[in-house]
């Protein structure tokens, strides 16, 4: 039980850091949001925390079978933690932050072909945007893409070459799906089903996101994201929520298989043992 409350508080501040990372690197752009930003923390690590520190399930997948909750995390929090390191050079330079800034704006031009996530991004924009919002938003966007895509490679490689989630021991579906109901309907089908759309979907939202925020440029004023706190967090869950999306339809892909081979291999040995 120790060892679980103090794996529970472990994540529960890095949860919290993650959620205060752009207010402690970018410290002027929040005006007197202060108190929301440490509420909004202290909520993050709490709910992490409550989470983590029981033995039972509540509502987070695959709780028990890491690395999948540590890749999530390292996407977002790499994200967030490089776009406020680019942002805050522009205010108080480094040799970090000039050094984030080139290799962005290196990515911003290699990205920013037709039909890329980055030109769609572009394209979203107002037409009379300011050229430094339209570069930012092209190196914001790059940047967030390439690091969100490459914690899915990597996790890709973990389930390919590391025998993701068994790893030698049992795989408990209960816990590391507590939302998925296995009593209605055929479970491998419904896993199948749930894998294929959480894919096309990741694959999909990438486009179709620019698309309905310029569809709804009458509404929304995009020129907010000239606030860099507003850039961070609205770059980071356009990158991240499609690579949390494939990583779920992977990860519950491979469940299915799991299933699927032990139901053959089950089928098999009742065969063997009604011919013998």
């Amino acid at each position: 039980m120790i060892e679980r409350v103090a794996g529970a508080v472990f994540r529960a501040f890095w949860v919290a850091l993650l959620v205060a990372v752009p207010f402690l690197l970018l410290p002027l752009g929040l005006g007197d949001a202060t108190a929301l930003v440490v509420l909004l923390a202290f909520l993050a690590g709490l709910m992490t925390f409550l989470e983590y520190s029981t033995e039972f399930p509540s509502v987070l997948e695959f709780r028990d079978a890491a690395p999948f909750n540590r890749m999530r995390f390292a996407a977002v929090f790499l994200v967030v933690l490089v776009l406020a390191l680019i942002l805050r050079a522009e205010v108080y330079p480094s040799q970090l932050g000039l050094l984030l800034q080139a290799l962005g704006r290196l990515l911003g031009q290699w990205a920013d072909f037709p039909y890329s996530p980055v030109r769609l991004a572009l394209l979203a924009l107002p037409a009379d945007a300011p050229q430094a919002l339209i570069d930012h938003v092209r190196v914001a966007a790059a940047v967030a893409y390439s690091l969100a895509g490459g914690v899915l490679l990597v996790f890709l490689a973990v389930v390919r070459f590391s025998g993701w989630p068994m790893r030698g021991g049992a795989f408990n579906v209960w816990v590391n799906l507590p939302m998925f109901d296995p009593t209605k309907g055929d479970v491998l089908l419904r896993l199948q089903r749930d894998a294929r759309i959480n894919v096309m979907l990741g694959f999909i939202l990438p486009f179709l996101i620019p698309a309905v925020l310029k569809g709804l440029s009458g509404w929304i004023d995009l020129n907010v994201l000239m606030n860099p706190h507003v850039l961070i967090w609205s770059m980071m869950i356009w990158a991240c929520l499609p690579a949390n999306m494939i990583l779920r339809g992977v990860a519950i892909g491979r469940v299915a298989e799991m299933i699927d081979e032990k139901r053959r291999r089950t089928y098999a040995e009742a065969k063997l043992a009604d011919t013998a």
